[in-house]
């Protein structure tokens, strides 16, 4: 069984386990906190881009939700914020790293495909479940000599294509 807090890339794997470690847990504790800051140096701003597939399969209906990082750090703010506004019946933290799963990464030279899936929910306060099933791929290269986002296709369907 796996440990959802437990970066499944050994140190020495040093590209795997550094975007591991920006893409899961600190990932997790700056929205969580819903502190930008904490995840700001994450991401080559130049030429970012965010694609929405909307949880949809047909491309599409996939949108350009995010032309500039600034775009997708508003929208990430926003959801944030509300999420800090919601009432939990479990410890949000734990119930996230639960659901996430990041163990795929393709690593070519100084660029980098990273598969992050969601898949389970956290209880709320009123006994509903918030359901967290979707999945991005994250488009990271290394940059001023660390790894950083310069884009992403997200909010897609997980599973795809397994109706």
């Amino acid at each position: 069984m796996r440990d959802p807090f437990q970066n499944p890339f050994a140190i020495e794997d040093t590209a795997r386990h550094a975007i591991w470690e920006m893409l899961v847990p600190r990932d997790i504790d700056a929205f969580l906190a819903a502190d930008w800051s904490m995840v700001e140096g994450d991401f080559v701003e130049d030429g970012f881009i965010g694609i929405s597939g909307n949880r949809e399969e047909d491309a599409d209906k996939w949108t350009l939700a995010f032309p500039n990082l600034a775009a997708y750090r508003d929208e990430w703010l926003k959801q944030a914020q509300d999420f800090a506004q919601q009432s939990y019946g479990e410890d949000p933290r734990g119930a996230i790293f639960t659901t996430t799963t990041l163990e795929e990464i393709e690593v070519i030279g100084e660029t980098a495909l990273v598969r992050k899936k969601f898949d389970g929910g956290i209880k709320k306060a009123d006994g509903t479940v918030d359901v967290m099933r979707w999945q991005t791929l994250y488009y990271c290269r290394l940059h001023e000599g660390r790894w950083k986002i310069s884009g992403f296709t997200g909010y897609l369907p997980n599973p795809m294509g397994k109706r």
